[in-house]
């Protein structure tokens, strides 16, 4: 007689049931940003035929890209599971503190750099609706609010779409789990320009390492970035604090400022603060108010 499978119960042991082989599989994708069949399977002790079926129903739902042999993140797997919001949130509270920074601080027409990343993804969206706010003024002198620079694909093809932002997209080999554009064509084009600030994400920012990512092609693109550049704003949710990567793009001597969340600690912030950086703590965001259902009196 034919087995017919449980589709919400996997091959582990004790039963793990698909919705917590997912839960898990997505905090691990989002932290490792690329998952092999293989690892997967050994870790959480099952069969790579599940983990194949999982990946494959993942990506048919648009949590994570399918790779020969893995998966890749994509964005919107970051915001899953649920109880995992609360660091979106402090992403977006980061993201939006630094596009305000760079408003402020870099007028008249600045050149405005970013690597790959999530949370540099949302800088430059939270930089393109600002500049929204100026670009009627800007089209009628036939100016541009803004120059952006950038080594992330998806940076590109969202800012190209404001008329306001004129959009220059480095050129090189893109790589699929985080839409940069990397080798020697991408760092020659990076030395050859002149920015006023880089927005940098990175993997970790360490006294000793400086920032980090897990990429070394990814790190020479947003080295030569940072070598061009008069200001650099590192941008990073606090548990990127005290990590070292793999690849270092900088010593923090090369950093300006530093744009984290609320949950870094004094300890985490004194070394980089003793490195000359200047640190900015986004306040975390008040929880809304409970919504309050209306009345209507009695006649």
């Amino acid at each position: 007689m034919a087995r017919h499978e449980d589709p919400t119960v996997g091959d582990a042991p004790g039963g793990l049931s698909k919705s917590v082989r997912w839960e898990r599989m997505l905090a691990l994708l989002a932290d490792r940003r690329r998952l092999s069949v293989t690892e997967v399977s050994e870790q959480f002790g099952i069969s790579e035929s599940t983990v194949r079926r999982d990946f494959d129903q993942m990506a048919d739902r648009r949590l994570a890209h399918r790779t020969h042999g893995g998966v890749v993140a994509a964005s919107v797997a970051y915001g899953l599971p649920g109880r995992y919001g609360q660091q979106v949130d402090d992403r977006q509270l980061v993201a939006e503190a630094a596009a305000r920074l760079v408003a402020e601080r870099h007028t008249g027409q600045p050149v405005v750099g970013f690597n790959g990343g999530r949370t540099t993804t949302l800088v430059a969206k939270a930089l393109g609706e600002i500049s929204d706010q100026a670009s009627e003024q800007a089209a009628q002198h036939g100016e541009h609010v803004y120059t952006v620079v950038t080594s992330a694909l998806n940076i590109a093809t969202d800012l190209v779409l404001r008329p306001q932002v004129r959009t220059v997209c480095l050129g090189g080999t893109a790589r699929a789990q985080s839409y940069e554009l990397t080798g020697p064509l991408a760092v020659t084009m990076a030395r050859s320009l002149w920015l006023d600030v880089l927005v940098v994400g990175m993997v970790g920012i360490d006294e000793h390492a400086g920032l980090t990512c897990a990429d070394p092609d990814e790190a020479g693109v947003t080295t030569a970035l940072v070598e061009h550049s008069r200001a650099v704003i590192a941008v990073g949710t606090s548990d990127k604090l005290g990590v070292r990567s793999f690849a270092q793009i900088c010593d923090l001597s090369a950093v300006t400022t530093l744009v984290t969340d609320a949950g870094a600690t004094e300890e985490q912030l004194a070394p980089l603060r003793d490195a000359g950086i200047e640190v900015l703590v986004v306040p975390t965001a008040p929880p809304a108010p409970p919504s309050v259902p209306s009345t209507t009196s009695a006649p």
